[in-house]
């Protein structure tokens, strides 16, 4: 085996694919703004600047280009990684370059939660990057043909480096990302980001995050930047120092780049940090709002969300000029036959448009999963891919337990809340209602090629949905009540419209998807099926133990 330390060693970086009916994959509307997927890898990116800089290095987004022959015999050694939704095309990839005799680095959210699926790589790299990558450079340096690597370890984001932005192809992508946190302070029983990184927001200083800006400045990006951070103001104090920082760069720099970000939803009750986001051209943030009913809230700990208006909060946070996306969940324990109507009533009157509802996902190590093992509900094997099952995450998977009340009860009020929201009447009804309450002043301009690509997209836009039968009339109802009534809004219009595009098929697979799981469970029976899914993990718990059985002896 070649040294790997060696100048010249040649690595190539692999990012897997995801669903093609991801809510965030996008791919329709890319092509209508002339990119190709909606955001870069930052993840790898990041990875390529903690490894050894001697090395020469290939980064492949298998979502933009076929991962081909050619890359794995150009490489000395393959690093891949990613989230649970990834899974199958990472362990595709492991097998792939095992078969070309090429050592194999893999890490990232899914392999540090579930390391006992990742154990063909040769090199498994747990946690935060910043502290175990070093590790595995050390076993490098030793000659060591695989290793583990982790750490109980946080990062100090305070050292974290600048990813390697010219390893992609900016006009590739929607969007580039960048992180300025990690971690939250809140206490959600259903998430694993507090399980990952923990609850104390650690964020990187105003110089990082200008060093950042300016590379990307410096590399001839323009456009879109969305910070990353699971939750952007989990430490007020510190993005309170940030913003005038980039704000004072961003002015004498003629407002290169407009923001998007994910927020808890306590942002709309601060109107001095909202008019320091509006004042650096922030355009979107994302919310998870979850349910609208305090109760279960209150069972899931979320309580930063009880006792308050959503639709007032949606409200504040529009007249800043910023766009809210938001997450909505089916499948918590305390739901009622009400729920469904509840949460419709939500989105609508807050005119969500961008609203993903998933069903409830015990993930791996969560305080959820946690609980529902102890109460004989979890599926254990629910966060692994399945052959018959090749999609895997919140809005095509889903439910991996016991529910609290009928499964068919539950997945039948997920179709109806998607039909309904996804209807294109009740889509426009939110499109209109956003850009009516909407107050931007984007200070990005973009230049003249990409303001003809803009142009060009507009006309995509008007011909997809403009001249189709079942969105034309209120696509253009909509446009001309914005133009009359907020014409400063006319580009969020115009973008909300064009994702539904995007939206409409999605739903269809989602609907068709959760039809033929309605069938399977009435075919059988809904208890049968309970106990089938416990037999299946007790089974597949029987074979890891047999194996293991074999190779101790």
């Amino acid at each position: 085996m070649k040294n790997l330390l060696d100048n010249g060693s040649k690595c190539l970086i692999v990012q897997s694919e995801f669903s093609a009916f991801s809510f965030w994959n996008y791919v329709d509307i890319c092509k209508i703004a002339g990119a190709k997927y909606p955001a870069a890898p930052l993840g790898l990116m990041t990875v390529a600047a903690l490894l050894p800089q001697q090395w020469e290095f290939k980064l492949v987004d298998a979502n933009v280009e076929p991962l081909l022959v050619k890359h794995f015999e150009w490489a000395d050694i393959v690093c891949v990684g990613g989230m649970l939704p990834q899974q199958q095309s990472m362990l595709s990839i492991i097998d792939k370059a095992h078969q070309y005799g090429c050592p194999v680095v893999v890490g990232g959210p899914d392999p540090s939660s579930q390391p006992n699926l990742y154990r063909s790589a040769d090199y498994l790299v747990q946690g935060e990057g910043e502290v175990t990558i070093p590790m595995f450079i050390q076993d490098l340096e030793k000659g060591c043909k695989s290793g583990e690597y982790k750490s109980g370890d946080m990062a100090d984001m305070t050292e974290a480096v600048v990813p390697r932005f010219d390893l992609i192809r900016f006009q590739d992508y929607i969007q580039v990302g960048i992180q300025y946190s990690r971690g939250c302070p809140f206490n959600c029983e259903f998430c694993d980001i507090i399980e990952l990184y923990g609850r104390k927001s650690r964020t990187k200083t105003p110089e990082q995050i200008i060093k950042e800006l300016r590379t990307l400045y410096d590399l001839g990006y323009r456009g879109h930047i969305d910070f990353v951070d699971d939750n952007f103001i989990g430490n007020k104090k510190n993005v309170r120092k940030v913003l005038p920082v980039v704000r004072e760069w961003s002015e004498a720099n003629n407002y290169p780049f407009y923001f998007s970000t994910e927020s808890s939803i306590n942002l709309a009750d601060d109107e001095n940090l909202l008019q320091m986001m509006k004042d650096l051209d922030f355009r979107f943030v994302f919310i998870g709002i979850e349910t609208p009913e305090d109760e279960i809230l209150k069972l899931t700990n979320k309580k930063i969300n009880i006792n308050r208006s959503i639709v007032k909060a949606v409200n504040k946070i529009y007249s800043y000029g910023i766009i809210v996306n938001a997450g909505f969940i089916i499948g918590f324990d305390n739901e009622t036959d009400q729920t469904a109507k509840k949460m419709i009533q939500c989105i609508q009157d807050a005119g969500i448009c961008m609203a993903m509802v998933g069903k409830m996902y015990a993930l791996p190590k969560t305080q959820l999963t946690r609980r529902l093992k102890r109460e004989g509900r979890l599926f254990e094997n629910g966060s692994t891919i399945r052959d018959t099952n090749a999609e895997l995450d919140q809005m095509t998977s889903g439910l991996n337990f016991i529910t609290s009340r009928p499964r068919l009860d539950v997945l039948k009020d997920y179709i109806y809340v998607i039909k309904y929201i996804y209807n294109p009447k009740h889509y426009y009804e939110r499109v209109t209602y956003t850009s009516l309450h909407l107050k931007p002043v984007n200070k990005y301009k973009p230049g003249i090629v990409r303001m003809l690509k803009t142009v060009k997209a507009f006309l995509k836009v008007c011909i997809k949905v403009g001249l189709h039968k079942a969105t034309g009339w209120l696509y253009w109802k909509t446009l001309l009540t914005v133009i009359f009534k907020n014409p400063r809004a006319i580009e969020a219009t115009v973008n909300l419209s064009a994702m539904f595009i995007h939206f409409h098929k999605q739903s269809e697979f989602i609907i068709d998807l959760t039809n033929n799981e309605i069938r399977n469970i009435e075919n059988c029976g809904e208890e049968k099926y309970n106990q089938l899914m416990i037999q299946e993990d007790r089974s597949s718990n029987a074979r890891k133990k047999s194996l293991l059985t074999i190779v101790n002896h």
